[in-house]
């Protein structure tokens, strides 16, 4: 066996070397990375135990490459010299990315949310999925997946819907002008004291807030566990109307008043039967 077959064999018996430690090393990466996640989480948020996680990942992966090429034979100076070149023209060419980049690192130490939390960014309203260092990924209610840049993020409003524990639920009311205040307001508190989801405390907040076209207008604000949104709302909103319609409080339409001058009476309507057709219509 001459020389040029032992450097052929020492070639393959190399390369299955590799292949070996790449297929053994990057399950057990996998897992090593899952296990102090599942450890980052016992004590702190969801979302420092994926960065810490997908860091652990990402950094072993790098360097088990890089033993990898070592002792395949490349010279890894050579390599790191190269890739720092490529990643200043990189970085000229991808901007946008770098911009992305920063603000995630903003994102990840100001906080504004966390993983799990229920956000707003525009007309967009979601589930935080994850919180990466290019963007962050939201599930919709209706089960639509959106990636958000985190430049957009930052530069944007973020409304954050489940950051408190306890939530305030609005309504505006409309009662006509005949109904006396007193007894809709003490109706108004009966309804959110037998309703199961309302607080006590902080108390439900009714306040008479004006005269509208047809309607005299009423805040009715109630506060509930954060969890509770839906069922409140399903039944808050029939209790308020069945009690309405047994207490006989009228919630008027729109209503339009026809007046020919400063004292005016009913205007009169006189039926005119049509002899084409023999239709009555009003004249």
């Amino acid at each position: 066996m001459n020389w040029t077959e032992w450097i052929s064999i020492d070639r393959l018996i190399n390369g299955v070397q590799s292949a070996i430690v790449l297929l053994v090393g990057i399950p057990l990466l996998i897992l090593v990375s899952r296990w102090i996640g599942s450890v980052v989480e016992k004590n702190y948020t969801p979302q420092s135990a994926m960065l810490v996680r997908k860091g652990i990942f990402y950094f072993g992966l790098v360097l088990l490459v890089i033993v990898e090429l070592q002792h395949l034979g490349f010279k890894i100076t050579a390599l790191l010299g190269a890739a720092g070149v490529a990643g200043v023209a990189i970085g000229f060419a991808s901007q946008t990315s770098l911009s992305n980049l920063i603000s995630g690192i903003f994102l990840i130490f100001e906080k504004p949310f966390e993983v799990g939390d229920v956000i707003g960014v525009g007309d967009t309203t979601g589930t935080v999925l994850s919180i990466d260092l290019l963007s962050v990924k939201l599930r919709q209610f209706d089960n639509k997946f959106v990636r958000i840049p985190n430049e957009s993020v930052i530069k944007g409003q973020v409304t954050n819907v489940t950051r408190f524990p306890i939530r305030r639920y609005d309504i505006t009311l409309g009662v006509a002008f005949k109904e006396d205040i007193k007894r809709v307001i003490g109706i108004l508190k009966d309804v959110a004291s037998n309703n199961i989801y309302c607080l006590d405390e902080p108390e439900p907040i009714i306040l008479f807030t004006g005269f509208g076209d047809s309607a005299l207008t009423i805040l009715f604000a109630v506060w509930f566990q954060k969890a509770d949104f839906l069922a409140l709302r399903n039944s808050l909103l029939p209790e308020l109307k069945e009690r309405f319609d047994r207490e006989g409080i009228e919630i008027p339409f729109p209503h339009r008043t026809l007046y020919t001058g400063t004292v005016t009476t009913p205007l009169p309507i006189r039926m005119v039967q049509d002899s084409s057709d023999n239709v009555a219509t009003p004249n």
